[in-house]
């Protein structure tokens, strides 16, 4: 706790010193990226401790003798061998209380004859290219909010804030992270009642973030930060139908713009609902900004920087994603089965959301627990307008280390009230696991007139 009080102590004197400006650091704290900083931001050294190590440059390439066959190949687990250090269940939730959010001891006491955490030896894998720790130090003297803190200005190819002083800078640390500049992969969805009935949704997918363009610059860049397309696959009922959508890192300037294509129409049209709390999914049991944990405009909400902590997150799973698992073996009642997540102790800021005065969203509010290495949201917690929990967004990340960076790629949201969970990302049974190092595509193909072209092959 003495750590945590001293953490939160001087995030509120950091907050307070650069609110006026909310804007770029000045240089003498920039020159701490690198040294008792991390290149994107995290405190380098272990803590007092020792159960959270220091940072030690993480994974930067496929670790030798894994029997890793390059790009697209489903990552071996570089931990195997490790065991697991100690269960937190619902007898024992207590004792480790400071250091779960909300949302996992609800889930602790709401499923006490199943849910419970392994927590493994922390191993504080996050790395990214040299050039995107050289751009991050770059944003951390440039990059500032646009008025209303709705939009970045002044940042390229790295993490805008990597020394945050408020609540939408770690926001949009999260929404700009580095993830690649190109993923090809399948993505599926699983719906799963309380009855154990199953709703399954697949489809092809791309990714491509303009932003990380490693050979643009910040001159030319568009100003977008995420470019994005899903080809259903299943069910039959969506079988060829097409979203696409671009999205601005000035959100208030250059809104989302989504189109979708639907096979029985045979026409390209906009698609104004594929933003903020329009239901989506199987059976519409996630929000559209539900996905890859949070995504979108984040101007509904009036954001709050509480602080950092040490949490029990899930982290480093490569298990869970692991090819010698079928899905059946992972969606087990009520939620995934936990003898294939990983949890360990990680430092992550804690930023809550509350609705702001004349916007409405199903979730009235939200806390999100951000990694403070990967910038990745792990763990969320939703609640609903009348103040209950609601949902709770588990988000298992790992370092892909052919790239390299840390994300999460199976993203599981439970709804507590109705007894159902989603689980998305679900790659086990796949041919492949995910192409990230493909040429990035030309722009226009991320456009509704090559989307009416490909949709009508």
């Amino acid at each position: 706790m003495k750590l945590f009080k001293s953490i939160t102590l001087v995030s509120s004197a950091m907050a307070m010193f650069f609110s006026a400006a909310n804007a770029a650091v000045p240089a003498e704290e920039a020159a701490k990226l690198g040294g008792e900083l991390t290149p994107f931001g995290a405190i380098q050294a272990g803590n007092a401790d020792g159960s959270i190590p220091a940072w030690q440059g993480g994974i930067t390439e496929p670790p030798s003798g894994l029997g890793y066959e390059g790009d697209g190949d489903h990552h071996p687990d570089p931990f195997a061998d490790d065991e697991v250090l100690f269960k937190i269940d619902a007898t024992n939730a207590a004792e480790h209380a400071d250091k779960l959010s909300d949302g996992v001891k609800a889930m602790l006491e709401q499923y006490n004859d199943t849910f419970y955490l392994n927590v493994y030896q922390s191993r504080r894998t996050h790395a990214m290219p040299e050039w995107v720790y050289d751009n991050t130090k770059k944003n951390a003297v440039n990059a500032e909010l646009v008025e209303g803190g709705n939009g970045v200005v002044g940042a390229y190819g790295g993490v805008p804030f990597p020394i945050p002083a408020t609540g939408q800078e770690v926001v949009w640390n999260h929404l700009m992270r580095y993830t690649g500049a190109y993923r090809s992969y399948i993505q599926t969805w699983v719906h799963k009642d309380p009855g154990g009935a199953e709703t399954i949704e697949v489809a092809d997918a791309e990714m491509q973030l303009p932003y990380y363009d490693k050979d643009g610059n910040i001159d030319d860049w568009n100003g977008e930060i995420l470019l994005l397309n899903f080809r259903y696959k299943e069910p039959g009922r969506k079988k060829g139908e097409f979203i696409m959508f671009r999205e601005a890192a000035n959100a208030l300037e250059s809104p989302r713009r989504a189109w979708r294509y639907l096979p029985g129409a045979r026409r390209v049209r906009r698609a104004p609902t594929i933003a903020y709390d329009s239901p989506i999914g199987p059976v519409g049991s996630r929000t559209v900004d539900d996905t890859r944990a949070f995504n979108g405009a984040i101007d509904r909400y009036d954001w709050k920087l509480i602080g950092k902590q040490e949490m029990y997150i899930p982290y480093n799973s490569y298990n869970l994603e692991s090819d010698q698992l079928k899905l059946s073996d992972i969606l087990t009642p009520k939620h995934i089965n936990q003898e294939h997540a990983r949890w360990e102790l990680h430092r992550v800021w804690v930023v809550e959301a509350t609705i702001a005065d004349g916007k409405r969203h199903v979730y009235a509010k939200r806390r999100f627990y951000i990694d403070e290495d990967s910038w990745s949201a792990v763990l969320i917690d939703a609640y609903d307008t009348r103040g209950n929990l609601w949902r709770v967004t588990n988000n298992h990340v790992k370092n892909l280390y052919e790239n390299p960076y840390t994300d999460g790629k199976t993203l599981v949201i439970h709804d507590l009230q109705a007894g159902s969970y989603q689980a998305l990302g679900l790659h086990n049974e796949q041919s492949y696991y995910m192409y990230t190092q493909k040429p990035m595509r030309d722009d226009s193909y991320f456009t509704p007139a090559k989307l009416r072209t490909r949709a009508k092959r």
